[in-house]
């Protein structure tokens, strides 16, 4: 079984615009599939793949010109320095939750099995779904579910949950699914499930939190010219990216010169957002929801 399958390979590699003695971070190194073909493409150049999750490792290729951090990509800026790197020529973030953990039942990500509500990219970390699902009051879990899920009956699930917990702690994958099944139809429950699934797991892993971190660190770490290629799977991060492309700024907030010109550190590259092709989509239907933005620091 495959890691993960690496989704818009050849565009997010073409849109590094690698230079073969250049430095660049593949933030989100998982199977190693991006990595793998970044290094293909520099000679003499250095490969930093940042990872949080143990099971990573293994992935790790035999290559003189790779290093393996494995710590959050928030925390690229540290790791760079201890490397006595300071600037980088491309960036690389594939945001998407690889196929490895949907497909590992223990883990808790998918409610395809039943498993111990986890959902943990790094497993030292405390907080599980588990937690979050047992231990939130209404208002905490409801801000979760309607933030992180855009569920529209967000307070109405958390109430549920919340009388639910007071009969019997909700354990598993399983015990949520059945919970929320009265909240949805066959048709529909899918994708509500998907939703509330989302929610607990951005939650857990501070994925929005981590993302804007991230975002700030890899502007401060590219070198003028330097390119910052992202792929986003859902409407939060893809909002959030395209706004600091847009403005240099977590808030997106835009900021303009006397002029009335629009002043950003970034030059948008994508000015359309690139999505995986009919092809791609055909041997991998996970990819459906990915979109790649690319940025060049100016």
């Amino acid at each position: 079984m495959n890691y993960h399958v690496p989704v818009l390979l050849h565009e997010s590699i073409e849109g590094l615009n690698i230079v073969p003695q250049g430095i660049y971070v593949d933030a989100t190194f998982g199977g190693g599939g991006h990595s793998s073909l970044i290094l293909k493409n520099i000679s003499g150049g250095k490969l930093f793949g940042f990872d949080q999750d143990e099971d990573a490792k293994l992935n790790i290729p035999d290559n003189q010109n790779f290093t393996f951090v494995h710590h959050n990509f928030r925390y690229i800026k540290r790791f760079l320095r201890y490397y006595n790197v300071t600037q980088v020529d491309g960036i690389l973030a594939d945001l998407g939750v690889s196929s490895h953990h949907f497909d590992t039942p223990e883990r808790g990500f998918s409610f395809r099995f039943n498993a111990t509500l986890d959902m943990r990219m790094d497993t030292t970390n405390q907080l599980k779904a588990h937690d979050v699902v047992n231990t939130y009051d209404v208002d905490s879990l409801t801000y979760v579910l309607k933030e992180y899920g855009e569920l529209p009956n967000a307070k109405k699930v958390a109430y549920t949950i919340v009388q639910e917990r007071e009969k019997q702690t909700i354990h598993t994958t399983e015990d949520l699914k059945q919970l929320c099944k009265r909240f949805c139809n066959p048709k529909t429950e899918s994708k509500f499930l998907s939703q509330v699934f989302q929610a607990l797991r951005i939650e857990v892993n501070k994925e929005i939190e981590v993302l804007q971190e991230f975002l700030q660190a890899g502007l401060e770490v590219l070198k003028p010219g330097g390119r910052f290629v992202v792929i986003t799977y859902h409407s939060l991060e893809d909002r959030l990216v395209k706004n600091f492309f847009k403005t240099g700024n977590i808030q997106g907030v835009v900021k303009k010169d006397f002029y009335g010109n629009v002043q950003s550190p970034f030059q948008i590259i994508s000015k359309k957002i690139i999505t995986p092709t009919h092809e791609e989509l055909e041997q991998n239907n996970r990819s459906r929801s990915a979109k790649l933005r690319i940025a060049e620091k100016k």
